[in-house]
């Protein structure tokens, strides 16, 4: 065997070894693994960890993925959620065999419940959820049977079938599971496996008053579909015990679960509760604000999905949970955009140079669009004799090794000329506004014949062409590493500078932008078009610096 060889297989994955052995011992052929989120919010980057591990795992192995929607709670349940999550997995650059929903099954799970229950293994409890609490016991003290534990199978039966046909109402009667009150795992002490909730669902409408809860439908979900291998997030190991009983009570096809560790990303929350609040309460515009940690948001934000399963594959997968510096997600997309963004000049603070020795109308120069791509072709920017540069790039009184702009100091314009600041005009408050400069004609970019050397290069527009836009400068949303652990609440701690708006002064072949680029603004950071853009002004998105400039 080779070191390269030995080296992979160093490298799996717990669940990729599993997935190897289950393949080389002929347990399966092909595996099937499904993501199963709850319609009830829109994908957050938690779940892209989740999405691209089930999805890459049978991109890598002979299989396939279905996406089974867990509807099963329709007060919180919408179709906007259905489509956004189905628009975040096709962006992520996946795509399901299956598109499934937990009420395709609603009939099927129905007839379990009933087997269950013919089996002196349910039945049907009249206790509110206070005294169920009252009797369940703790770790260390066993819980207490109630009457209605000894009902006959008959009773139950009837009683359920009330229950379906809409006689109770809602909170009166559940169907729980008849196991074991003095379980040392509490969730398997009787656990409730239908409730009675009288509300309409966005799939099969008025047709159900009683809804199976999720460790009812979630197990004979992957069984329905022959799921192999059922990948979910630690909080669900104490699960496992009764997803492995009702399969093996009900003689159904073994589906296996399998839990990896979460990955908790700083200065975020990803509870969906927690989004929902920042939503409603109005703290960011929406789910697909540039600042919420949701896909939607990251993508209109500018990341890329690239950016994202890098992120994904370098943070891997464990059976420890802990938290991600959002630094390295930062990392993952500069170093795609450094690849892929089109290089474009925007200033934001102008103050305009007036070259007083230029005498062309103006002229054409040429740029590189990307210089990490050769295919990327060049750009032409106008150039006169008046320019805009960025008001902290010239300094009056200029402290040593101070390389931009300076009384009596040259720098090189990018992709241009090197220019020497002659005279500074100021108005009647001191302020600077003109600098008066001269330029060397021989010293143009790609064929400088002026032999002088400059330390300093800035970025410019020409001030006649300059567009303006407007750009939002966004930065993280939180303070703090960890919101949801700090006393109080947790909105308590949002960044107030999380968004600033500024107004740039572009290139005119910013115009051509389309919202599917990616910009590299020279010596700011890396943009987006936003979608709130309009015939009345374009819209730029900060996605990230172009270092990590976070002071903790």
């Amino acid at each position: 065997m080779t070191e390269e060889v030995k080296k992979e297989e160093r490298s799996l994955n717990f669940l990729e070894e599993i997935i190897e052995e289950d393949l080389k011992s002929g347990k399966y052929t092909q595996i099937a693994t499904r993501f199963p989120p709850e319609p009830n919010g829109y994908l957050h980057i938690g779940h892209a960890s989740s999405i691209c591990l089930n999805f890459g795992l049978t991109k890598k192995y002979p299989g396939y993925t279905n996406l089974r929607f867990d509807d099963t709670n329709p007060v919180t349940e919408d179709v906007e959620y259905v489509d956004s999550i189905k628009d975040d997995i096709r962006w992520l650059g996946f795509e399901w065999k299956n598109e499934l929903y937990a009420s395709d099954y609603f009939d099927k799970l129905y007839e379990f419940a009933v087997t269950l229950i013919k089996k002196g293994l349910a039945y049907v409890d009249d206790s509110t959820s206070e005294e169920m609490a009252a009797m369940k016991g703790t770790p260390t003290e066993p819980g207490k049977n109630n009457k209605y534990r000894d009902r006959s199978v008959d009773e139950n039966l009837d009683l359920f079938a009330r229950m379906k046909a809409g006689e109770f109402a809602d909170g009166t009667r559940t169907l729980r599971a008849k196991i074991d009150m003095a379980h040392i795992n509490m969730l398997m002490r009787d656990p409730v496996i239908y409730r009675i909730k009288h509300a309409h669902h966005h799939r099969t409408g008025d047709k159900w008053c009683i809804y199976p809860m999720y460790d009812m439908a979630h197990g004979q979900s992957d069984s329905i579909e022959n799921i192999t291998h059922s990948i979910c997030t630690l909080e669900f190991v104490p699960h496992r015990e009764f997803y492995d009983w009702l399969i093996e009570k009900l003689e159904i096809y073994p589906s296996h679960q399998y839990e990896f560790a979460r990955r908790n990303i700083n200065y975020t929350v990803t509870s969906k509760r927690k989004l929902l609040q920042l939503v409603n309460e109005n703290y960011v515009t929406g789910w697909d604000d540039p600042r919420m940690p949701t896909i939607s948001g990251l993508r209109r934000r500018g990341y890329t999905p690239e950016s994202i399963r890098e992120f994904c594959d370098r943070i891997g997968i464990a059976k420890r949970e802990n938290i991600v510096d959002v630094g390295l997600l930062e990392f993952c997309l500069r170093e795609h955009l450094n690849k892929i963004a089109w290089r474009r000049m925007v200033v934001f603070d102008p103050v305009k140079v007036v070259i007083t020795n230029y005498t062309k109308d103006h002229e054409l120069l040429e740029t590189d669009n990307n210089p990490e791509d050769p295919k990327a072709g060049v750009r032409q920017m106008p150039f006169s004799k008046e320019i805009f540069i960025e008001r902290d790039d010239f300094m009056e009184n200029p402290p040593k090794k101070y390389f931009r702009l300076a009384p009596g100091q040259m720098v090189r314009l990018k992709s241009a000329y090197i220019i020497k600041c002659e005279e500074v005009i100021k108005d009647a408050a001191g302020n600077v506004t003109e600098l008066h400069c001269t330029y060397f004609p021989e010293s143009k970019s790609g064929s400088d014949t002026s032999g002088i050397n400059v330390k300093g290069t800035l970025h410019w527009v020409n001030a006649a062409e300059a567009l303006v836009v407007e750009v939002r400068e966004y930065d993280r949303l939180f303070r703090v590493e960890d919101p949801s652990s700090e006393e109080g609440d947790f909105k308590d701690y949002i960044n107030p500078d999380s968004l600033k708006v500024v107004k740039g002064y572009a290139e005119p072949a910013i115009k051509n932008a389309k919202f599917s680029d990616r910009f590299q603004f020279l010596r700011k950071g890396y943009y987006c078009l936003d979608k709130d853009s309009s015939e009345e002004g374009m819209i730029f998105n900060r996605t990230v610096t172009l270092k990590d400039g976070w002071k903790k």
